[in-house]
C-alpha cells in the first residue's frame, strides 16, 4: 500500500527565457519570488502561492528543453507509483539518481512521480492497494 497525489505544478523556461517568465508569473500572480533551496544562480526552484493545496512552482530548465508546465506527482513510494502509472500505460523516460523518475503520459505530456514535498501530504493523498 502507498499513497500519492499532485503535489506540484511547475511552470518550466529554460534559461534564456526564465528570467522574464518568472518575473512575469511572480506579477500576474501578486507574489514575491522565493528560492527555497538557496540563492537564484544556484537553485532551479522558485515557489508561487500553492493553489488550493497544490503548490505551483517555476522551474529553470537547460537549454533545448521548449517552455511547458508538468506536473509532480508526489508519494511515500516513489517505484510503487511509477509502476502503478506505467500500468496505465505512462511510459519512463528517466529514473533520477535524486529519487524521482520522469515519465510520460499515454498523450505525450511529461510529468513526474516524487517524493513527499508538501507539508500537508497525508491529508489529500489517495491510499492505494
Amino acid at each position: 500500500m502507498h499513497r500519492s497525489r499532485i503535489g506540484v505544478v511547475l511552470i518550466d523556461h529554460p534559461e534564456d527565457r526564465y528570467e522574464a517568465a518568472a518575473t512575469f508569473w511572480a506579477a500576474a500572480l501578486g507574489a514575491p519570488r522565493v528560492h527555497p533551496d538557496g540563492p537564484p544562480e544556484d537553485d532551479p526552484y522558485e515557489s508561487l502561492p500553492s493553489l488550493g493545496g497544490t503548490n505551483l512552482e517555476l522551474q529553470r530548465t537547460g537549454a533545448g528543453t521548449a517552455p511547458r508546465v508538468h506536473i509532480a506527482i508526489e508519494t511515500d513510494d516513489v517505484a510503487a507509483e511509477t509502476t502503478r502509472l506505467v500500468g496505465l500505460g505512462a511510459t519512463v523516460r528517466e529514473h533520477r539518481s535524486e529519487g524521482y523518475t520522469i515519465l510520460d503520459d499515454p498523450g505525450g505530456m511529461v510529468f513526474c512521480v516524487v517524493p513527499v514535498q508538501t507539508a500537508d501530504f497525508a491529508e489529500h493523498a489517495t491510499v492505494w492497494p
